[in-house]
C-alpha cells in the first residue's frame, strides 16, 4: 500500500485553497509536459467552494483553460439541469465562468439508461487514455459511510476490477435509492495525483479507520484508493482530523 500524504487544513475554506494550489501547479505542468491537463470532478460541499475560487479573479487566470480536459469521477443517473447532478453544479460553479472550449467537458450522460451510459464512458475514457492512462488530478470526497466517488458499501462496484466505468445502484445514499454511473478504483488508481478532500468532525472516526485501521475495502471502499505510481493526499480540517487546535493544522506525512 502506498504511503499517502495528509495535510491537515483549518477549515474547508482550507481545503478548497491549498487544493486550487495543487490544481494550479499540476496544470501548468502537466501543459508544459504534454500540452493538456486533464481533471476528473467531483461532487459535493467542498468541491464546489472550490469551483468557486478556481472560477474567480485570482486563480482563473493562472490555469491555461483552452488547454484544460474536464471529465467526472461519477454522475447521478439524472438529466444535466437536474439539481442533483453533478454536472451542473460544476456548470454553475466553474465551467461556465472559463474560457474553456465545450467539447473539453466530458459529461456523463446521466439522462439515459444507466448502463449505456457507464458503457458510453467507459469507451470514453479507454479512446483518451488507452490502457494504462489516467487523469492529472482525480478529485474524491468521502461519505461516512467511507464510500468515494458512487462505490458504496458492499455494492458490485466495490469489486470491479477490469472496467473504467460502471453502472452502480446504492440502496443507501445522499439521494436515497439511486443509480449512479462512477469511475471504478482501478481506473482512479490510474490517476497521477488524487486529491482526497475530507471536512467535519463527522467524518472524524471514519476517517481514522479507513487510516489506521484493518483493510476492509467492502466495507470502506475508499481504502482501495491506492496507486500504484500516483499520490494520494487527503486534504482535512481541523475537525476531520480529530484535531482541537487550530494551531496544530499543517501538513503530516502519515
Amino acid at each position: 500500500m502506498s504511503i499517502p500524504e495528509i495535510k491537515v487544513l483549518p477549515d474547508p475554506a482550507g481545503i478548497a485553497r491549498e487544493a486550487a494550489e495543487r490544481i494550479v501547479v499540476a496544470a501548468r505542468q502537466a501543459i508544459e509536459a504534454r500540452g493538456e491537463f486533464s481533471i476528473a470532478l467531483s461532487g459535493g460541499s467542498t468541491p464546489k467552494t472550490l469551483y468557486e475560487l478556481l472560477a474567480g479573479p485570482y486563480y482563473r487566470p493562472q490555469i491555461d483553460w483552452p488547454k484544460v480536459l474536464i471529465f467526472f469521477g461519477d454522475e447521478r443517473c439524472v438529466p444535466p439541469d437536474h439539481p442533483e447532478s453533478n454536472y451542473r453544479m460544476a456548470n454553475t460553479a466553474l465551467l461556465s465562468h472559463v474560457p474553456i472550449p465545450g467539447d473539453n467537458v466530458y459529461r456523463v450522460r446521466g439522462e439515459i439508461d444507466p448502463q449505456e451510459a457507464a458503457r458510453e464512458y467507459d469507451q470514453l475514457l479507454a479512446e483518451k487514455f488507452g490502457d494504462a492512462g489516467g487523469v492529472d488530478v482525480n478529485l474524491l470526497g468521502m461519505g461516512q459511510d467511507g464510500h468515494t466517488a458512487s462505490l458504496f458499501p458492499g455494492t458490485a462496484a466495490v469489486s470491479e476490477r477490469e472496467r473504467r466505468v460502471v453502472a452502480n445502484y446504492a440502496e443507501h445514499s445522499t439521494t436515497g435509492k439511486s443509480w449512479r454511473v462512477t469511475m471504478t478504483a482501478p481506473f482512479i488508481n490510474r490517476s497521477h495525483q488524487i486529491l482526497i478532500m475530507v471536512g467535519g468532525k463527522d467524518k472524524a472516526a471514519r476517517i481514522a479507520e479507513v487510516l489506521e485501521g484493518p483493510r476492509d475495502p467492502q466495507r470502506l471502499p475508499i481504502q482501495l484508493i491506492d496507486p500504484p505510481q500516483g499520490q494520494v493526499t487527503w486534504l482535512l480540517d481541523v475537525a476531520a482530523a480529530a484535531m482541537q487546535e487550530h494551531d496544530d493544522a499543517k501538513g503530516l506525512q502519515a
